[in-house]
């Protein structure tokens, strides 16, 4: 059995060189050249497909970069390591390998976006106050908006500087925050990009405009914080629901581990722990949903 093992390993370990290779050689200049000659009689490539369109943008939503650079090697370490707990663990293993990662990675994405666009958010108003004193300097709207982007300070400033790329490539400053705030997906920077459109089509005072949008994205803000507080007891309510099973099976792994060992021993205890974690998943995506709904 370990002669096996180790003879799996070292095959997957030469798969994921050759994955990087191949993976050098097509980024490598002259390679590029080469392909682009041959390819120049071809139809074009599709676009990419939706399921890493999606994984792109989410990581982009994050400040994690582009993870389909490296797709391939991933899921060729993944699968590895999954096939390789099946051989040793058995099913279970290999089904907790196959379902945990993109859990957690899901998870870790989702909070790393929640977490990165609220900063943003609470720093939109000081950019907006700085484009506000740039055009009663005597700047145009464009003008002050691209130079309050290079004053401002991160998360913003790394994320809206697309921005600015975007307006050195030609596009209008309009449709450059409009891709901003459709990637981000927040009111406040669908607000900013719509004051900004109807700014450039019909004209009028654009301090004052943006002005307004402060006092409104503050105003959002401070009803937002309020509801938080409000529904408090109710949130608190569902942490401790979905937070005492797991504390009580912890508490009997403490005072009595051969408890739950021989339960997982046994066929008809395996079916019961494995029913109480589903049950268990269930009910806290339960909570969660109906905390969001509130």
């Amino acid at each position: 059995m370990i002669p096996a093992l180790l003879l799996f390993m070292i095959s997957l370990m030469m798969f994921g060189l050759s994955l990087r290779l191949v993976y050098g050689a097509l980024r490598d200049p002259a390679t590029n050249r080469v392909l682009e000659r041959l390819g120049a009689a071809q139809p074009a490539l599709g676009q990419k497909s939706v399921s890493v369109a999606w994984l792109d943008r989410a990581f982009l939503q994050a400040g994690l970069g582009r993870p389909s650079e490296r797709i391939g090697l991933w899921l060729a370490m993944w699968a590895g390591v999954a096939l390789l707990a099946g051989l040793i663990g058995g099913w279970v293993f290999l089904f907790a390998l196959l379902v945990l990662p993109p859990l957690l990675l899901k998870l870790f994405v989702s909070w790393r976006y929640q977490r990165r666009v609220k900063r943003m958010v609470e720093q939109l108003p000081q950019l907006l106050d700085s484009c506000v004193r740039s055009l009663k300097s005597g700047r145009t709207l464009a003008d002050a908006v691209l130079h309050a982007i290079e004053s401002s300070s991160d998360p913003l400033k790394s994320s809206i500087s697309r921005v600015s790329r975007n307006v050195q490539l030609g596009v209008s400053l309009p449709e450059a925050v409009q891709d901003f705030a459709e990637l981000y997906e927040r009111e406040e920077f669908r607000m900013f990009a719509l004051g900004l459109k109807v700014n450039y089509r019909y004209g009028g005072n654009a301090s004052e405009l943006l002005e307004n949008l402060i006092v409104l994205i503050r105003e959002r803000d401070q009803g937002a914080r309020r509801l938080r507080a409000m529904t408090g007891e109710t949130r608190i309510t569902a942490l401790v629901l979905a937070l005492l099973p797991l504390l009580v099976g912890g508490y009997f792994m403490l005072t009595n581990p051969t408890y739950l060992i021989n339960m997982w021993h046994d066929s008809a205890g395996q079916y019961a722990l494995l029913t109480a974690f589903i049950m268990q998943a269930i009910g806290c995506l339960a909570l969660w949903r109906m905390v969001r709904s509130v």
